[in-house]
């Protein structure tokens, strides 16, 4: 039997051929392994199965939560009440012979397996993604970058569909019409990237290799592994983030189970007794903290689902 617009969305979802889970929880698709369950859970393998989704939904899309690696979102305990959508199939394709100068990779391609990928095959420009463990999507949504680089600077294109219009088709975005600016992009939380090509050069498998080497010995040098999502707050104009942090003295300030790092202070580590709440309560009291002391405000990096976005406001806490 067809279910119309008014049908629960899972229903309507099974009806057209596309499986649905429920009450999956966030935890098991985050880097901070913390955060309730989401009501519906689609996980999406090729493009015939995200258009079947869009039509399904077509003028009834319920609340979307889009999740590639999980690297910098956090879910509050309370879970989301929505639709939530992991790519995977054939969005992990990677093609390292797109054109002259080019590579494509799928939306779910993790970024150090395509800057490792590239590297060996003699593909220089992409080095800098090997320390950032998100997806190709997650980097054109939030123009990803460190050492120096970002999307911006790689991306020629990217694939999208809106699901909000009910699309089937792709389109084929150019970096000019993304929006970018410092980890943002003009894309539509309704709006799901399935691809993306990138701008390389010719150059030596070795002097890349050699280059990924110096990437992620830094990286272990000066950044925390563990449950964590990675930076917490972007960098404010002409300063750092974490400069500021542990200007204040906060590093090893906990809230529960969460607690800013030892080893750089704009990381923020969920321990095992941690829950998302505890590590939003960090995220609030260290911005307050900051603000308090030298004016500035950050701005949280890290994507925050299912709270109150009171709870950021600069008078609150203690």
């Amino acid at each position: 039997m067809n279910r119309g617009p008014g049908a629960p969305p899972a229903e309507r979802l099974a009806a057209a051929g596309v499986p649905v889970e429920r009450g999956v929880r966030v935890a098991d698709l985050t880097t901070y392994s913390v955060g309730g369950p989401v009501s519906v859970l689609a996980r999406i393998d090729s493009a015939p199965s995200l258009g079947a989704l869009a039509a399904a939904l077509a003028g009834a899309l319920p609340p979307l939560l889009v999740i590639g690696r999980g690297s910098n979102l956090l879910v509050a305990e309370s879970g989301f009440d929505g639709l939530a959508i992991v790519l995977g199939g054939d969005f992990e394709r990677l093609d390292l012979d797109a054109g002259a100068g080019r590579v494509r990779a799928g939306a779910a391609v993790p970024l150090p397996v395509l800057a490792r990928r590239c590297a060996a095959a003699g593909l220089t420009g992409l080095e800098f993604y090997v320390g950032i463990p998100g997806s190709v999507g997650g980097a054109v949504r939030m123009n990803a970058g460190g050492h120096g680089r970002e999307t911006a600077d790689v991306l020629v294109d990217a694939e999208v569909v809106d699901l909000d219009a009910g699309a089937t088709a792709v389109e084929r975005r150019p970096v000019a019409g993304l929006g970018f600016a410092y980890r943002h992009s003009s894309l539509a939380p309704t709006e799901v990237v399935t691809g993306a090509t990138f701008r390389v050069a010719a150059g030596s498998a070795e002097a890349a290799d050699a280059a990924l080497g110096d990437i992620v010995r830094w990286r272990r040098e000066h950044q925390p592994g563990g449950s964590n999502a990675g930076s917490v707050f972007a960098n404010p104009p002409g300063d750092s983030a974490g400069r500021l942090i542990d200007s204040l003295g906060l590093k090893g300030l906990r809230v529960g189970g969460a607690v800013v790092s030892e080893k750089h202070a704009n990381f923020f580590q969920a321990e095992a007794s941690a829950t998302a709440d505890d590590v939003r309560a960090l995220v609030v009291e260290v911005r307050r903290r900051v603000f308090a002391a030298t004016g500035v405000t950050l701005a949280p990096e890290l994507r925050m689902v299912g709270f109150a976005d009171a709870d950021l406001e600069l008078g609150a806490g203690g």
